[in-house]
């Protein structure tokens, strides 16, 4: 990123937004929001790095971020200047939370943007799944006609849906299936009863509940030390052979290696996979070969207007903190309390009025 010449504030944007040539790949990331305002200015980082390193925060004020880590070598020489980082997204744990909060910068979330966009997307897995319709396509386009009868689907109506995560996502994907009329088994143990009653869901006391049960496994928790390995081949042996497996959360939530073991197995019908241990997963990897199993390179929930969203949230985050205000999708508010970040603010504001 150039230095900056001036006393705006100084928006930093981590370089994969852009690609090799310098394009923007996405087409609307808030900058339209970012430019308008003639007090800041923006820049993109001069080259990809991940974890994002001290130079690069040095001479800015905010930064929107995509996939880049944020670890504590990134803050070892300080954030002097740093007073928030925006996250392009939902997931954080490519950031080291603490050591934001260590260095009085803030991090924000763009919250609620990608709940509808995602359990669209695990929705329509689901349906593609049960109605086996890349099989079918298939058949058409290598004249495969008269096999039809050999895939037949199922319907997802009135079957029981788990989902592992109640959240937003979780909350939205129940609502894209009232009309088929599931029946929700939720696993949530940060979500009260009376708030699972109010959602039309049934509480599953445990992990093993929701699989036994389920015919649809859908997960859609954050990826922390409690989550990471959390779903693996205990589990999967639990589920009824008709059965299929969602995942549009994060990879390593699940035992991949148990999760290949038990579809080549036939432990349960299929899955469908927007996440994976390993991102881009190698071409070898079993999971690309099988027939049963739908793939999305992490990108089930990316459409035009998600992207909108997540960009106007991001922004206005941004654009919130160098007006003084406390910025949406918060994750450390306790920030906004201490001493150093209220220095940092301070001289922010009086740089803008000067």
């Amino acid at each position: 990123m150039a230095v900056t010449t001036d006393n705006r504030f100084a928006i930093g944007i981590t370089r994969d937004f852009l690609t090799p040539s310098g394009e923007l790949t996405y087409k609307d990331i808030g900058l339209g929001a970012i430019g308008a305002e003639p007090s800041s200015q923006y820049a993109f980082f001069a080259e990809h790095r991940t974890p994002v390193t001290p130079d690069q925060i040095a001479k800015t004020d905010a930064v929107l971020s995509l996939g880049a880590a944020w670890r504590a070598e990134t803050f070892a020489e300080g954030a002097e200047r740093l007073l928030v980082v925006a996250r392009f997204g939902v997931g954080y744990d490519m950031c080291d939370v603490p050591s934001f909060t260590a260095n009085d910068v803030l991090l924000t979330i763009t919250r609620g943007a990608t709940d509808l966009p995602v359990a669209g997307g695990v929705l329509g897995m689901m349906l593609a799944l049960s109605r086996r319709m890349f099989i079918k396509d298939r058949l058409v386009r290598e004249g495969r006609w008269q096999e039809r009868g050999r895939y037949q689907g199922t319907e997802i109506s009135g079957k029981v849906l788990g989902i592992v995560g109640y959240g937003g996502q979780g909350r939205e994907l129940r609502r894209l299936v009232e009309p088929f009329g599931m029946k929700i088994l939720a696993y949530d143990p940060f979500v009260s009863d009376e708030a699972l009653e109010r959602a039309g869901a049934l509480r599953a006391a445990t992990l093993e509940e929701v699989f036994s049960q389920s015919d649809y496994v859908s997960i859609h928790c954050l990826l922390n030390e409690q989550t990471q390995g959390l779903i693996h081949k205990d589990l999967f042996r639990l589920m009824k052979p008709t059965a299929y497996f969602l995942n549009a959360a994060r990879g390593p939530i699940v035992n991949e290696k148990d999760l290949i073991e038990a579809l080549q197995n036939g432990t349960f019908a299929g899955a469908g996979l927007d996440v994976f241990e390993e991102e881009p997963p190698a071409l070898d990897n079993p999971l690309l070969q099988m027939e049963n199993v739908i793939l999305a390179p992490h990108s089930i929930c990316w459409t035009e207007e998600c992207f909108a969203a997540m960009g106007d949230l991001a922004a206005n985050s941004i654009l919130s903190v160098m007006r003084g205000e406390t910025p949406f999708g918060l994750l450390n508010p306790e920030v906004l309390e201490s001493k150093g970040f209220q220095a940092k603010r301070d001289a922010m504001l009086t740089r803008l009025q000067g």
